[in-house]
C-alpha cells in the first residue's frame, strides 16, 4: 500500500526551513504553509566536508560532482520526508541514494542536490538489516545491505541466495537498480531475476510495497531501473540450500570458436534444479603483457606458470573457461563424476586444466583477496574506466576479431580483467527496465581497467574505438551499466522500452527528481 506523506497546515520553524533553503540553494520567495516539515532530518543533513568529498566521488574517480548537502538517514521515513520536501517545493531539487558507491561514472550523485549515503542506515537497524524466514526459504534484507553481509547471514541458516555479483561488497538495492549479474545468471538469472518483493520509496514520496502482483508496474519498474523510480529500501530474495563446497575448474583455449561453442553447450544444460547443471560460468582473456593471475583470485599454481605464460606469449591472446559445480555431503562422492562427463569433450588444450577445491564462501568471495592486494600497493582508489557490454551470440566472432584481436592488441594498453561468457535470454524478464540484447544466447563482455590519474583517458579512448566499432560493424552492442549524455543516446538504448520507461518516470518522479547523476531526464 502506498503511504503519502500530508502537507501540512502549521508553520514549520523558519530556522528549520531557512536552513535547508540555503543547503540546497532554493529561493527563499517561498510559502511555508505549502512545504512539508522537516524537523526529523534536519539534523541529518550533513555539511560535513569529508561528507561532501565522499557523495562526489565513486569508485570510478573519473566524475567528481559535489551536492549541496549529504543526508545520513536513520530510517525510511527520513528519506521519504526529504524526497517529499523536495517534490513539494516551487523549485525541486534533485536526489540521489548512494550506496557502496561501486559506479564508474558518477551515477550516485547529485550535483547541487542531496545525496542520501543509505550505508547510514546499517547502524541503526539493530541487526534487523538482514532477516530469514523461519522456514529459510527468503531473506528480507535492507537496500543498503552489502551482498557479502547477507551471504554471511543466511549461511548461519544453511540457506543462502543463488544468484550474484563477481564483487560481493555492493549493496541489495544498487545492484537491484542494476541487473547484478555473474556466473550464476545462464542458470539463475541475474539478481533482479531473484526478488519476491521490495519496498520502493518513489520520486513523490510514496513508500511502496510491491510484487510481481501487487503494485507490479512500479515492481518491474525499478528492477534495472538505474533508480529513476524509486529508491529500494528492503528487498525479499529467496533463499535455497546452500552447498559446503565448490569444485573450481579453470580451462585454457586457444581458439575463440572452441571457447565459445564450449561455453554454449555448457549453459544448454540450465534448468534451476537440474541436478546435472553447473552452478557457475564466466569466461576471460589472459594477455601477453598480463600476469596469468589478476586481482580476481591466484589460482593457477605457480609451478604452470611458466607453460601458461609460454602459451600466451606464443598465442598474444588465451581464453580462459571457468566453471563452478557445488557440493556437499550427499554429493560429494558423485560431484567428481558429474564433472567428468559434463567436461568431457570438450576443446580446451591438453594439459590445460587446473582445478580448486575451496569452501562455497571463500569461492562468492574470491575478489577479496585481490582487493586486499591491490590497496596494498595502492591500486585500488584509482580511475577505473571500465566498459560492460552485451553483446548478441551471432556477432560475438566478429567482436573477437575486430576487438580484441584488433583493438585491444593494436593499443596493448589492456592489463586490468577483461571478461567474456554467454548468458540466456529466457532466464530475464522483460518487464523489468534492464535491456538486453534480443537473441536467447548473448555475452557480456567486461573491461575492468584501473588506471593512472594521468592516462586514464587512453582506456576511454579505447572505450570509444570499441564503441564506434561496434557501431560500424552493426554489432547490436547493449550497454550494462551504462553511461550516456544525451536523451537521443539513451532513447536508442532502451530501444522498444523507451516509451515504456519515459512513461514510469512521468508516473513515479513525475518532477525528476531522483538519481540525475545517470544523466537520462538530467542531461542538460
Amino acid at each position: 500500500m502506498a503511504v503519502s506523506f500530508p502537507i501540512p497546515s502549521y508553520f514549520t520553524a523558519i530556522f528549520i526551513i531557512s536552513r535547508l533553503m540555503s543547503i540546497i540553494g532554493i529561493s527563499k520567495h517561498w510559502n511555508n504553509k505549502l512545504l512539508p516539515p522537516l524537523d526529523n532530518i534536519t539534523d541529518k543533513l550533513s555539511l560535513d566536508p569529508s561528507a561532501i568529498e565522499s557523495a562526489s566521488q565513486d569508485f570510478g574517480h573519473i566524475v567528481k560532482s559535489i551536492p549541496k548537502a549529504v543526508l545520513q538517514p536513520s530510517s525510511i521515513v527520513d528519506i521519504a520526508s526529504l524526497i517529499n520536501f523536495s517534490y513539494n517545493s516551487s523549485i525541486p531539487f534533485t536526489i540521489a541514494a548512494k550506496g557502496h558507491g561501486h559506479s564508474v561514472r558518477g551515477q550516485a550523485m547529485a550535483s547541487d542536490g542531496v545525496v542520501v549515503n543509505m550505508t547510514s542506515m546499517k547502524k541503526y537497524r539493530n541487526g534487523t538489516g538482514i532477516w530469514v524466514s523461519n522456514d529459510g526459504v527468503y531473506a528480507d534484507v535492507g537496500g543498503e545491505q552489502l551482498w557479502i553481509d547477507v551471504l554471511n547471514a543466511t549461511l548461519k541458516h544453511g540457506v543462502a541466495p543463488v544468484s550474484w555479483t563477481d564483487y560481493l561488497y555492493l549493496t541489495v538495492g544498487g545492484t537491484l537498480s542494476n541487473g547484478g549479474i555473474s556466473g550464476q545468471s545462464f542458470r539463475y538469472g541475474p539478481q533482479i531475476s531473484n526478488v519476491y518483493e521490495m519496498d520502493v520509496i518513489t520520486g513523490k514520496a510514496e513508500i511502496v510495497t510491491c510484487s510481481p502482483n501487487k503494485n507490479s508496474e512500479l515492481f518491474y519498474a525499478a528492477l534495472g531501473g538505474l533508480g529513476q523510480f524509486g529508491i529500494i529500501t528492503r528487498a525479499r530474495i529467496p533463499l535455497e540450500p546452500a552447498p559446503k563446497r565448490v569444485k573450481w575448474i579453470r580451462m585454457l583455449y586457444n581458439d575463440f570458436t572452441a571457447f565459445t561453442r564450449d561455453q554454449e553447450l555448457l549453459i544448454s544444460i540450465n534448468g534451476r534444479h537440474d541436478s546435472h547443471a553447473l552452478d557457475y560460468l564466466e569466461g576471460s582473456l589472459l594477455m601477453d603483457h598480463g600476469s596469468p593471475d589478476n586481482w580476481r583470485s591466484s589460482f593457477f599454481p605457480p609451478k604452470h606458470h611458466p607453460k601458461i605464460t609460454s602459451s600466451i606469449t606464443n598465442h598474444r591472446i588465451i581464453y580462459c573457461l571457468e566453471v563452478v559445480k557445488h557440493y556437499d555431503d550427499q554429493t560429494q562422492n558423485t560431484v567428481d563424476k558429474e564433472l567428468e562427463q559434463l567436461l568431457k569433450g570438450l576443446s580446451y588444450m591438453p594439459g590445460f586444466m587446473f582445478e580448486k577445491d575451496v569452501l562455497y564462501a571463500e569461492f562468492l568471495n574470491r575478489v577479496l583477496r585481490g582487493e586486499l592486494k591491490a590497496r596494498s600497493e595502492g591500486l585500488w582508489d584509482v580511475p577505473h574506466p571500465w566498459l560492460n557490454l552485451f553483446i548478441p551470440k551471432s556477432q560475438i566472432e566478429g567482436f573477437n576479431d575486430g576487438v580484441f584481436k584488433g583493438i585491444v592488441l593494436e593499443r596493448n594498453i589492456t592489463t586490468g580483467p577483461v571478461l567474456v561468457y554467454p548468458m540466456n535470454r529466457k532466464k530475464w524478464d522483460d518487464r523489468m527496465s534492464a535491456v538486453i540484447p534480443d537473441e536467447e544466447i548473448f555475452y557480456t563482455v567486461g573491461f575492468l581497467h584501473s588506471s593512472g590519474f594521468d592516462d586514464w583517458e587512453a582506456f576511454d579512448d579505447q572505450n570509444k574505438e570499441i564503441l564506434k566499432f561496434c557501431e560500424d560493424a552493426g554489432i547490436g552492442v547493449k550497454q550494462y551499466l551504462p553511461h550516456f549524455t544525451s536523451k537521443d543516446e539513451w532513447v536508442h538504448h532502451f530501444g522498444s522500452k523507451w516509451e515504456t520507461f519515459q512513461q514510469r518516470k512521468f508516473q513515479f518522479d513525475p518532477k525528476m527528481i531522483l538519481s540525475p547523476g545517470q544523466r537520462i531526464f538530467n542531461n542538460n
